[in-house]
């Protein structure tokens, strides 16, 4: 039982010390941007693993739950068997002071537990305090009611590393250093030389008065063996701490990358304009010198008058060009962080929409930006055939490409667009109708109308006719009452593009991800691909 208490204990160990390192890769994420947009990963099968940097990890994160339970069980059995097979040969390697000490269970008579007097135990049971409170709060449910308790405790990680970085270095399990004069199994001859000696003339000198006169010895003791003595009193020392190699790397490639964003994100950037949309939405136009973005990445918010420490990712939608250094952003207001951030944006209003004035007649809060990183939706501008199927504020990474077609669409390989747009609200799609009625005239009047194929799709009615008028009359053949049949809308896209590859991005409800997923991996009679890209808003 022993024995199988230490190899579940190292064993779970080992699984730790690689997840523990492997868990921060996907967080370093310039690192996966610059991979994205690099040359040196041309495979687009390679790139789309990327998108899996967030699935990997929470897989990781689950693992690291479920081996330090078992670590924990582990040690639970060594503790007691620590305990119960204590040592008088070799003291150095008990953990217990004494034999049957109760070192664990909270009803012992010694009030000094092993748990909590020695380095292991007290750092062990903080690391799955800490474990406890990042797990919790990172459930569907807090993420979603309050997003700052999750934000908060998951940067307790640092703390945990710090934990795990002490907690390793105990030094309860040892490893004899003198096996040269102290070999395994050899007999201590109070203080004789090592040396090997005939097992006949050890018997005959030691053990002579043991055997009764007339006595005739066993063969096995007349043969002639040899045995090993001991020169001197064996010696531990505690094992190196194997964690310290396995999450070094990774830990120093993070803080180096926390670093460079925290460098290149220290200048504020330049409000120009702040739009009031309606439902809720609020757009936000600045520049930065010398900053750069493709279409679908997205960055990084921060305003120290809102938070000082909190921040949150919002998806480009409109990128700064050779003609023009303007980006922006649409920020959807759903939490205590973005109800703060408009209130110091915009004054309160009645109005549907309202353009605040510059920046010279407005006095904005410093706003800090970090990024921009990668995501999915880059890759749509690199399949010759895409459909990109939003919900509601989903709508956010596909403006960025858009207006990227609306400046030039020729030097990148797409050649089709689907686009699909549910929402609930008739004025949601007032966020970016004008973009849509424009880019649906650009490709009229360059005679490509079949190079974007725009369907919106309504589930309520009321005020539809007061909306829609003679302003988005582009808009109106595109419209459609009810949700999207998604099946029709397969068979449709595969007849029209026979034996092509067509990349699928969502970025909606998960819902609607569902049903995209499992009709992209449906075979079809026309020989026609699909593959699968999704943003998730959770």
């Amino acid at each position: 039982m022993l024995g199988l208490g230490l190899c579940l204990s190292r064993a779970s160990a080992s699984v730790l010390n690689l997840n523990c390192s492997l868990i921060l890769l996907p967080m370093c994420r310039t690192l996966l941007a610059y991979l994205r947009g690099s040359q040196k990963v041309p495979s687009r099968r390679t790139r789309r693993l990327l998108d899996k940097s967030r699935t990997f990890h929470i897989t990781c994160g689950v693992t690291i739950c479920i081996f330090s339970g078992v670590h924990v069980a582990a040690h639970l059995v060594n503790a007691l068997n620590f305990s119960v097979n204590y040592s008088e040969d070799f003291v150095e390697l008990n953990a217990a002071r004494y034999r049957d000490e109760s070192i664990f269970f909270p009803f012992s008579q010694d009030p000094r537990k092993l748990l909590f007097t020695t380095v292991p135990g007290l750092t062990g049971v903080c690391m799955v305090l800490v474990l406890f409170l990042m797990i919790t709060a990172s459930t569907y449910a807090i993420r979603v009611s309050n997003y700052d308790i999750f934000w908060y405790t998951h940067n307790l990680f640092f703390v945990f590393y710090m934990l795990l970085m002490l907690h390793v270095s105990g030094g309860l399990l040892k490893y004899q250093t003198n096996l040269d004069t102290h070999p395994p199994g050899c007999i201590n001859l109070n203080g004789t030389h090592y040396q090997n000696i005939h097992l006949q003339d050890y018997l005959s000198e030691h053990f002579r008065e043991s055997f009764p006169e007339g006595f005739e010895k066993p063969d096995e003791l007349t043969q002639k063996r040899f045995v090993k003595i001991c020169m001197e009193e064996p010696r531990f020392q505690a094992n190196f701490p194997q964690t310290w190699l396995w999450i070094s790397g990774p830990l120093c490639l993070y803080c180096a990358e926390r670093l460079y964003r925290c460098i290149r994100s220290n200048k504020p950037v330049t409000i120009i304009s702040v739009i009031r949309h309606p439902s809720d939405v609020m757009e936000i136009r600045m520049v930065k010198e010398n900053f750069k973005a493709r279409p679908g990445q997205y960055i990084i918010l921060h305003c120290p008058s809102v938070s000082a420490l909190e921040n949150h990712p919002f998806t480009l939608t409109m990128c700064p060009t050779k003609t023009k250094a303007t980006f922006g952003v649409h920020l959807k207001i759903v939490g205590d962080w973005t109800e703060r951030f408009r209130d110091l944006l915009l004054p309160p209003s009645s109005q549907d929409s309202e353009i605040l004035p510059f920046i010279q007649s407005r006095n904005y809060p410093k706003l800090y930006i970090d990024g921009p990183f990668g995501s999915p939706f880059e890759e749509s501008l690199n399949y010759e055939v895409s459909l990109c199927v939003a919900g509601g504020i989903g709508v956010t990474p596909f403006a960025s490409i858009l207006n990227t077609l609306l400046d030039d669409w020729e030097p990148y390989k797409l050649r089709r667009l689907y686009f699909i747009w549910v929402c609930r609200d008739i004025q949601s799609f007032r966020w970016f109708a004008d973009l849509l009625c424009v880019l649906h005239n650009k490709f009229w009047q360059e005679n490509r109308p079949d190079y974007v194929n725009i369907q919106l799709y309504l589930s309520q009615t009321d005020g539809i006719q007061k909306i829609i008028g003679e302003k988005y009359q582009a808009l109106n053949s595109r419209l459609f009452i009810g949700r999207p049949r998604w099946k029709l809308l397969f068979d449709e896209i595969a007849k029209c593009n026979r034996g092509k590859t067509v990349g699928v991005f969502c970025c909606g409800p998960s819902s609607i991800s569902k049903t995209l997923h499992k009709l992209s991996n449906r075979n079809n009679s026309y020989g026609t691909r699909f593959e699968y890209n999704k943003e998730s808003f959770s």
